[in-house]
């Protein structure tokens, strides 16, 4: 991971859970030098401690990045300790669903170079995607900054507002959960049809992964891919009268379960 910024005064990693640990594990394998990277984390794993990273020792003066991968419930213990690191030239990037720029700068300084990023939990086997955005403090160099460390661990997007975060976590930042149950509720279907539970999870986790990666590697959208597979009076029509119902079916379902997990990431970002 080529940035010279980085090599010279580091990067500090606030919290190393299943996030934080994806990340670096992307950024040592893409050529970070583990020398460079400060890690604070209460409870370090022995994965962790085996990385040669700086762990749990005085960080250095004037980090080029601190990333923040904390629980949003431990923000307010965290935070006051790199008031510090404030108002300078040290960019703030934060992965903690919930907290808004604005907490940051209230604890930070309003002059702190501020990016916040709403990754998701295949960042875990580097298929994540990630939204980012940024305060005016931060800039286009701020963005470049954190889209390079957030790319280790899969796509990055940037947004125009900060208030498009709310509706990336209903899509993006949940969505993984979304699926997860939709695998769970294909292979129920397929037990009540009749198939061993075993073999029905082994088809509902291998469709929906196969179906994810055609639709991320075919030239032709999601629509046409359904078409596709769709014979007029055929199985997948039947299916689909019942999916596509707009009353009763995905598009009403999706759009309510989509517009709570907005709805609650705003509430968390007031508090």
């Amino acid at each position: 991971m080529k940035n010279s910024r980085i090599a010279k005064q580091g990067l500090m990693l606030l919290g190393c859970g299943k996030m934080g640990s994806a990340m670096l594990e992307g950024w040592l394998e893409r050529g970070l030098p583990a020398g460079s990277v400060w890690v604070r984390d209460p409870n370090p794993s022995d994965w962790l401690k085996k990385q040669g990273v700086n762990l749990n020792g005085e960080m250095p003066e004037a980090p080029a990045i601190v990333l923040v991968a904390v629980k949003p419930q431990m923000m307010g213990d965290a935070l006051p300790d790199l008031a510090a690191l404030g108002n300078g030239k040290t960019l703030f990037v934060s992965v903690a669903a919930g907290t808004t720029i604005a907490t940051f700068e209230n604890v930070l300084g309003d002059r702190t170079p501020i990016v916040r990023a709403m990754p998701n939990t295949p960042a875990a086997i580097g298929q994540g995607i990630s939204a980012i955005v940024a305060n005016e403090h931060a800039g286009t160099q701020g963005l470049d900054e954190a889209e390079l460390l957030l790319c280790a661990v899969g796509q990055v997007v940037r947004l125009t507002d900060e208030s498009q975060i709310d509706a990336v976590t209903g899509v993006s930042g949940s969505g993984p959960a979304y699926v997860f149950h939709m695998i769970e509720t294909m292979a129920a279907a397929g037990e009540a049809q009749g198939l061993p539970a075993d073999l029905a999870m082994q088809l509902a986790k291998a469709t929906v992964a196969g179906a994810g990666a055609l639709a991320m590697q075919a030239d032709e959208t999601p629509s046409q891919l359904r078409v596709n597979v769709t014979s007029p009076n055929g199985t997948t029509q039947a299916a689909l009268e019942v999916l596509m119902d707009e009353a009763n079916g995905f598009p009403a379902l999706l759009r309510r379960a989509v517009a709570a997990a907005a709805d609650r990431s705003r509430e968390l970002a007031r508090g």
